[in-house]
């Protein structure tokens, strides 16, 4: 089918599904019209985020959304589930050869979902079961109440260890406020305090004394690599589960741009993934994993999970089928040479980043030498078009809220065809807001961490000059809701 074609049939199903709305409640419809103009008007640069295919984002306003579907492919809770099998399979299908996993669960309904899953996974094989070979039961079934006692004992007194949240790490590492910090006796590694960089002998050396069950790899704000054969050394020596969280560069093991010691797939006994980010799919997770983990992750609903969301689940299959077509390789690889642009961009300015670059799909960009926090940097970005998130750095004097960073990513606009000319230009109107922005006081006239002052005419000049760049990029071009 032509783009052309594509193109119309598309304006002509979100305009009909927008008057459908409209006749229930048009603040609704409205809202979600005005939510495109604005993601049409503005440089979108959190990492997190992506454009989804129309196909994608259409596969998910069906009536697949009210099927209950408790259970695994085959073996549900629920009766008529034949057309949610033939999903899931193919999710799952999809998600084992794009990423050459042995095994896929795409169940879970977000990252933090998909580690939770992982997280009951692990001890459900390193602790139940032994467990229950111990107490001489089959199953969770025969267990009499001091049975569970002991069963609660052996599972509630384990040990994680993750990368620390100021050094690019995800709240779902262990970090205290989180359920994971919660579920376990956790330690956290962090980076070089010179380079920001992970040190693995480090991390060895904290693991051989702290002597973990699980230890968890990846990040979402680490602008780096992770050598994950190293990390499955370090497991190994200590007998503790890798675990890698691979949520935000998932579409670069995709699409190839991270392979070998630096493709996590092989390495880890089990990876999770979100699927929307730099997967350009659904929000959602997916969980993969080594044969021998397999059945323990398949009991994920009613484990952790419950009814899964099979409209979700669908556009996961088409998402992931878009990812197994050889453009999405060019699309991976563009993501990281845009973001070496945009950190170039960066340094010719005199900006300062973490590890001073990145080779992968963001870059840390500390504000500090601006004499702003990021809570500035970001709401200063924010009125002038630019939309990005305040982060914490290593070492961060001003915490994980007002934070002294700001991170950025470049898979939305690659998305939207940028490349290595746009990001430069990005780089330099990011410099001039910040350049132009004063922290503020507070009432009582001292220095404030939130409030600051934008220099007049700022803000509309930069919005300017990105809508000279977006225009020449426009999203969802032909989807047209007048």
């Amino acid at each position: 089918m032509s783009d052309e074609r594509i193109s119309s049939l598309t304006s002509s199903a979100y305009q009909q599904a927008l008057e459908v709305i409209a006749s229930v409640e048009p603040r609704i419809a409205e809202a979600t019209r005005q939510e495109l103009v604005d993601q049409r008007g503005s440089l979108k640069l959190i990492a997190s985020e992506n454009y989804a295919s129309p196909a994608v984002l259409l596969t998910m306003g069906t009536w697949l959304s009210d099927k209950y579907a408790e259970g695994t492919v085959g073996h549900r809770f629920y009766a008529g589930c034949q057309n949610v099998d033939t999903v899931e399979a193919l999710a799952a299908e999809h998600a084992r050869e794009l990423f050459g996993a042995p095994y896929a669960y795409a169940q879970p309904h977000s990252g933090i979902d998909a580690n939770l899953v992982a997280f009951w996974s692990i001890l459900a094989h390193r602790v139940e079961t032994p467990a229950l070979e111990r107490l001489g039961a089959k199953n969770v079934n025969e267990l009499t109440e001091e049975d569970w006692e002991s069963l609660r004992h052996d599972l509630g007194n384990q040990r994680l260890l993750g990368m620390s949240l100021d050094a690019g790490g995800h709240l779902t590492h262990g970090f205290r406020p989180n359920i994971s910090g919660k579920m376990f006796h956790q330690q956290q590694y962090g980076t070089d305090p010179e380079t920001g960089l992970l040190d693995y002998d480090a991390v060895a050396a904290k693991a051989r004394e702290f002597k973990p069950l699980v230890i968890v790899a990846g990040y979402s704000a680490y602008p780096r690599r992770v050598n994950f054969a190293k990390m499955r050394e370090i497991a190994d020596e200590v007998g503790a589960t890798l675990m890698v969280d691979m949520a935000h560069f998932a579409g670069l093991v995709a699409g190839k741009v991270f392979t070998g010691d630096e493709d996590p797939i092989p390495h880890a006994h089990v990876t999770t993934t979100t699927t929307h980010k730099s997967l350009r799919g659904p929000r959602g997770g997916l969980v993969l994993a080594q044969e021998e983990f397999a059945a323990d992750v398949d009991r994920g609903c009613p484990m952790v999970l419950g009814g899964p969301l099979s409209h979700v689940m669908a556009a996961k299959a088409v998402a992931l089928a878009e990812a197994r077509r050889p453009e999405f390789r060019t699309y991976a690889q563009n993501i990281a040479d845009n973001a070496k642009s945009l950190a170039e961009g960066f340094l010719s300015r005199g900006a300062r980043l973490v590890t001073g670059g990145t080779d992968n799909h963001l870059v840390l960009l500390d504000v500090s030498g601006f004499g702003l926090t990021g809570r500035q940097a970001e709401s200063a970005l924010l009125d002038s078009g630019v939309v990005t998130n305040r982060n914490s750095i290593p070492q961060d004097p001003n915490g994980a809220w007002y934070t002294s960073g700001i991170r950025l990513g470049t898979p939305a606009l690659t998305t939207r065809g940028f490349g290595h000319d746009e990001f430069d230009r990005v780089a330099e109107l990011i410099v001039d807001v910040l350049t132009n922005t004063e922290p503020g006081t507070t009432k009582d006239g001292k220095p404030s961490k939130a409030s600051y002052r934008l220099g007049d005419g700022v803000a509309d000049k930069i919005h300017a000059a990105a809508g000279e760049l977006l225009d020449k990029h426009p999203l969802y071009p032909g989807l047209d809701l007048a």
